[in-house]
């Protein structure tokens, strides 16, 4: 079955071919350093890990470009209220946005690019636009200039030019040709930073980054532009604006790919609304994985909604494919080869469609049934290694302490020697140690309390 992939800009499927074979170059919007990522962030990110992942287990060559956002209004407003330097703010952010997606699984990105090192094209880019007349400049910056660029909302399916509509950050000026127009380049203001060009002292806008730094890696032209639907519009929008009108190559992108939103209280989760909860948060209270679990195993253009008894449950699902996957790790039974085989078939047919990864998972469980109740060996476990390369979700090696394997082998003794009391003594304590142990004919499993 061929790869199908909804495209955001034709709002249909279709099939998955790159610009130039095997190579797919893709970039997603990364994160505005100026606070610390939330579990809404995490749900785009690693749903793209994923995605990646998958496309190169099907043996496509991905390039996988993140930017970071390291100099912006937010974090410029976030550091005066802290009395702190921005882009030292910044760089703090950064370092620990880099901490908090590791821990999530989050390892497919080849290169996360700040847009300070991009300074020189993101000037580079503006000159063009002023020469060729998309671009003006007013008292505070220079501006596109929307009227010039006719197919403006063809990926939004929408042309509204709202102030508030056309930006994410503080573009607004009375000087402005029209009020939906973005600012590409800042004047300096004092107390701001700043970098002395051609265009004059300032900082860039927001917009201006993502060409930037794509027209830098990949040219004029790539395959896949990935990020969240709130990203559309206006920030998407401005970008094919900006980088269709510097080059005259269309589409910017051949592939527009968006997640949909995280809500909470059924409520989109953003930092605006003071509704949001860090990565960090949920760390303190859930394995990575099974946070990964969560998104992986849902749709990516699905609307989910967030509560810690969701994560329970998903907690719950992911211990009992863990569960399966050690009790297949040491069983001689003999395989299901036309099950292993007709799972995989559809399982990947699946993930085909768009990356259909609830259909996937529905399989496997179907397939986890199947196994327990007929018997399963090293190939199923195999199988479920096959997936995990994709998933990153298993734990199937877990790091034992030293002094509940002690306590463990101190029980069984006991219980050979029919010292029930000691035995159960023994039990309590690894217990309170946050491990279980499970016993069977071929001996006792130890395992981390869910």
């Amino acid at each position: 079955m061929t790869l199908k992939v909804y495209n955001t800009l034709t709002r249909k499927k279709e099939a998955f071919k790159p610009i130039k074979g095997k190579k797919v170059k893709l970039f997603v919007c990364g994160p505005t350093s100026y606070d610390y990522a939330h579990i809404g962030h995490a749900k785009t990110y690693v749903q793209f890990d994923v995605i990646v992942k998958y496309l190169r287990f099907l043996g496509y060559d991905v390039f996988y470009l993140q930017n970071i956002t390291n100099i912006d209004d937010k974090i410029i407003n976030r550091a005066k209220e802290e009395n702190k330097d921005p882009l030292k703010l910044a760089d703090e952010f950064e370092k620990k946005y880099y901490e908090d997606v590791k821990k999530i699984g989050v390892d497919s990105i080849n290169k996360y690019a700040r847009a300070t090192d991009y300074i020189d094209k993101i000037v580079s880019q503006v000159e063009r636009l002023v020469k060729k007349g998309y671009a003006y400049k007013i008292k505070d910056g220079y501006y596109f200039d929307l009227t010039k660029f006719s197919e403006y909302g063809k990926l939004a399916k929408r042309t509204a030019q709202e102030a508030e509509d056309a930006v994410s950050r503080i573009d607004e000026n009375d000087e402005k040709r029209n009020k939906g127009d973005f600012c590409l380049w800042k004047f300096y203001k004092k107390g701001e930073p700043f970098w002395e060009t051609s265009l004059g002292k300032g900082r860039p806008g927001w917009h201006i980054e993502d060409t930037a730094i794509t027209e830098t890696e990949f040219g004029a032209q790539y395959d896949v532009h990935g990020g969240a639907i709130d990203l559309i519009f206006p920030h998407h929008e401005a970008e094919i604006a900006q980088m269709e009108s510097i080059s005259g190559e269309k589409p910017l992108v051949k592939y527009w790919i968006h997640t949909a939103f995280l809500n909470i209280n059924k409520k989109k989760m953003s930092k605006s609304l003071k509704n949001f909860v860090t990565i960090r948060e949920a760390l303190e209270k859930y394995d990575g994985k099974v946070i990964r679990y969560f998104f992986a195993s849902n749709h990516y253009r699905t609307t989910l909604d967030f509560s810690y008894e969701v994560l329970d449950q998903n907690k719950n699902s992911l211990e009992r494919l863990n569960d399966f996957a050690r009790n297949l790790k040491d069983s001689k039974s003999k395989d299901d080869l036309k099950l292993i085989e007709k799972t995989r078939k559809a399982f990947f047919a699946a993930l085909d469609d768009d990356f259909d990864t609830p259909k996937a998972f529905s399989l496997l469980f179907d397939f986890v049934r199947d196994v327990n109740k007929n018997g399963g060996g090293k190939k199923s476990y195999e199988f479920l290694l096959e997936i995990d390369k994709i998933f990153n979700i298993l734990i199937l090696d877990e790091k034992i302490p030293e002094s509940v394997i002690k306590l463990a082998k101190e029980r069984e003794e006991f219980r050979k020697e029919k010292k029930w009391k000691e035995a159960d003594v023994s039990r309590d304590k690894i217990t309170k140690l946050g491990y279980i142990i499970e016993d069977s004919e071929s001996g006792f499993r130890i395992k981390k309390l869910a």
